[in-house]
């Protein structure tokens, strides 16, 4: 009898569903996300993932911008500050040296000790200050040639008012030619170079003010995101599960909203202080500084007018010009506020004490000037008027155009020390504040992250 020979029925292999393993597989990443979103695990584990990036995202980009602000703050106090502050004292200084090599020239054989040492010391002022700004700044910076200028061409200067000052002890006309081919040439060459350099380091002093007091809107941006996210994943948890509060997720929304309070004050703190510290301090010294080159200015128009005798008027002309631009109290629509009263009104009031008597001393000096001029030309008294100008006589002295100039430089020079002091005492200590908040916010922000994972990580617990 034959055996009968079996068949076996084909297997069927279900179909796999549209929303499967399978086909969230051959979707790739996203598929496999929104595979895990229909899941309330899934879901949970998608949910702490956002989180804990957002969070972490956070406190990263927040401790890098609150640095960088800390960087420009720190180089506006250890920096900018004092090389801009530098730039305006070689600028001082030379002009000084002029009009103080004027003085000595004009007083000849009778030169104090005093006149000559001061003519030195701002030479060799002005040269260690350039060799310290070329030692702190970069080989790209602009700066560096006003700097290699300046240095090529302070020598070159003092051989003139050498060679000038020779002459002029053997009584040789040639000498009052030597000195004032010198004063122009530091009026034409050292002096512009000098001012380009200032205004490049205030600029610089401008940039990293504007960086240390830039608000980082990002990390605002981001703070708010997060505390979003925090929010919507607690109503969500809520309405699913009835459970007021999760522990873990209340603890990390309090951890970002403590950091953008730190945030917010800290950065609020700085700007306050960088803005007092430029507003007492950096600004009016930029102010102050103008008015007293502008003081030193006239006071070398005024001694090279007695150099020329008579030659020329340029120096009666400049004169009037510089004290036209440092006095004007009510300009035209056109014109800017005269340098020493623009100094007064920026001034704060430690300063302005001492600007004020500056300025009165300021006008004594004119009146003095004018009487001066007065003996010139109404009575041709060449002698006298260079006595009421310029004199080593002990009792003459604290009548003469010299005694209120001083006065009026003197009072200059403490106005500027009380503001570099305000200055000083605003803005230290802003970049370590900032340094502080940076690393505080980071890490409360690891803490929120670290909270909303356990908080959630509690609610898959029940789901094991």
């Amino acid at each position: 009898m034959a055996t009968p020979v079996r068949t076996e029925r084909p297997r069927t292999v279900a179909p796999a569903r549209p929303g499967g393993p399978a086909a969230a597989r051959r979707a790739g990443p996203l598929g496999r996300l929104r595979q895990a979103g229909r899941t309330a695990p899934g879901r949970l584990r998608l949910a702490g993932a956002l989180l804990t990036v957002l969070t972490v995202a956070f406190g990263a980009l927040t401790a890098w911008q609150v640095n960088s602000r800390a960087q420009a703050a720190e180089r506006v106090v250890s920096y900018s500050q004092p090389l801009s502050q530098a730039a305006a004292d070689i600028h001082r200084s030379l002009a000084d040296a002029d009009t103080t090599a004027a003085t000595g020239f004009l007083l000849a054989g009778a030169e104090p000790k005093a006149v000559r040492d001061r003519y030195e010391q701002d030479l060799a002022t002005a040269s260690r200050l350039i060799a310290e700004a070329a030692a702190r700044t970069t080989a790209s910076s602009p700066a560096q040639g006003w700097l290699a200028a300046l240095n090529q061409q302070i020598p070159v200067y003092a051989g003139l008012v050498e060679g000038a000052r020779a002459d002029n002890r053997q009584g040789f006309p040639l000498g009052g030619a030597y000195l004032r081919y010198a004063s122009d040439q530091m009026r034409t060459v050292l002096l512009p170079a000098a001012a380009a350099l200032s205004a490049a380091e205030n600029q610089a002093l401008a940039d990293d003010y504007a960086e240390a007091r830039a608000v980082p809107w990002a990390a605002y941006g981001l703070g708010v995101l997060a505390l979003a996210a925090l929010a919507w994943v607690q109503v969500t948890l809520y309405r699913r599960t009835n459970r007021v509060f999760n522990i873990g997720l209340v603890g990390a929304t309090a951890a970002v909203l403590s950091a953008v309070l730190w945030l917010t004050v800290t950065g609020t703190g700085a700007n306050s202080a960088l803005h007092d510290s430029e507003r007492k301090g950096a600004g009016p010294l930029r102010a102050l500084n103008a008015a007293r080159v502008d003081v030193l200015t006239a006071r070398l128009a005024e001694n090279l007018h007695f150099v020329a005798r008579g030659s020329s008027t340029q120096y009666a002309d400049l004169w009037s010009k510089t004290t036209e631009h440092l006095s004007a109290s009510n300009p035209p629509a056109n014109r800017y506020a005269g340098t020493l009263p623009e100094a007064l009104r920026l001034a704060p009031a430690d300063a302005g004490a001492a600007i004020d008597e500056a300025q009165r001393q300021y006008q004594q000096w004119r009146e003095r000037h004018l009487a001066a001029s007065t003996l010139e030309n109404v009575d041709a008294d060449y002698q006298g008027a260079l006595d009421a100008t310029v004199t080593v006589k002990e009792a003459d002295v604290p009548k003469s155009a010299d005694a209120a100039f001083n006065a009026v430089d003197q009072g200059l020079a403490r106005a500027a020390e009380t503001e570099l002091q305000q200055f000083r005492r605003a803005a230290e200590g802003t970049d370590g504040d900032l340094r502080t908040a940076a690393a505080a916010v980071a890490l409360l922000a690891l803490v929120a992250a670290a909270s909303a994972v356990r908080g959630l990580g509690r609610r898959l617990a029940e789901y094991r």
